[in-house]
């Protein structure tokens, strides 16, 4: 395959749309690394809650590397100024090994702000805008509310709320995790006894599918009033048949 001309790969969408599969498997045959565009993958030991999904950065005996991930302390306040300085020195140090990243996440912030090179609070021009190649998880309305339901009851399964309780008794305060929100937001409400589990669950799932929502209206209004070109493809297909699509559109 010839250069690929692009300085970055974007895999974006919302929640429970299998973007990080996609990014991982592309990276894994790119030969690259992730940069990972989520705010709250960011925060050390909070990884159940935030679906760091980190089984997926292994393909068969292969790690793909990635960064932005476990880099601050839960319990502490990171914010879009400081992902954009470190979304630069980890943008850098892949591209100095001649590789392209693949950006992968699903707030939409941090990605229009490092694509564009604006300082979104400032909006002045302070790193050059990136040519990136977007794709975009595209669910119906109706699959993303299964999954997120689904991945809700998985991960309540999995110890999430033993996750928060360790959180808590390391010292993070409820405030802290209370900020972080959606997960961390109601299960340390229910620990507190400020909510009952049935209506902690209820209000959680509730708050997770606007979440997603409002993701969706983030990335149409980044394709559709802000002039980024975004290739959305079908959630659903098979792992294969998506990276299938994304070297055609790299080859095209």
């Amino acid at each position: 395959m010839t250069k690929i001309p692009y300085d970055l790969i974007t895999v974006l969408g919302p929640t429970a749309s299998g973007k990080t599969r996609v990014a991982t498997r592309l990276a894994d045959r790119l030969h690259t690394e992730i940069i990972s565009a989520d705010s709250r993958q960011v925060y050390i030991g909070m990884d159940i809650g935030t679906g760091k999904d980190l089984a997926d950065y292994r393909i068969e005996d292969r790690q793909v590397p990635y960064h932005l991930i476990d880099i601050v302390p839960a319990g502490t306040r990171y914010n879009l100024y400081q992902y954009q300085q470190d979304f630069h020195k980890a943008y850098h140090s892949i591209e100095q090994k001649q590789c392209t990243p693949v950006l992968c996440g699903g707030t939409g912030l941090y990605i229009e702000a490092v694509l564009s090179g604006y300082q979104l609070r400032s909006r002045t021009q302070s790193e050059r805008p990136l040519r990136s190649l977007n794709i975009g998880m595209e669910l119906s309305r109706e699959m993303r509310r299964e999954r997120i339901t689904r991945r809700l009851y998985e991960r309540l399964d999995e110890g999430m709320l033993d996750e928060v309780r360790g959180l808590l008794a390391q010292g993070v305060s409820p405030q802290a995790l209370i900020h972080y929100g959606l997960e961390y937001k109601y299960l340390t409400l229910h620990l507190l006894g400020e909510l009952s589990y049935d209506d902690m669950v209820k209000q959680l799932e509730i708050a997770i599918h606007q979440f997603g929502k409002r993701q969706m209206t983030w990335f149409r209004g980044m394709q559709q009033r802000r002039g980024f070109d975004i290739h959305w493809i079908d959630a659903t297909l098979d792992d294969e048949e998506k990276i299938r699509l994304v070297f055609d559109l790299l080859s095209s």
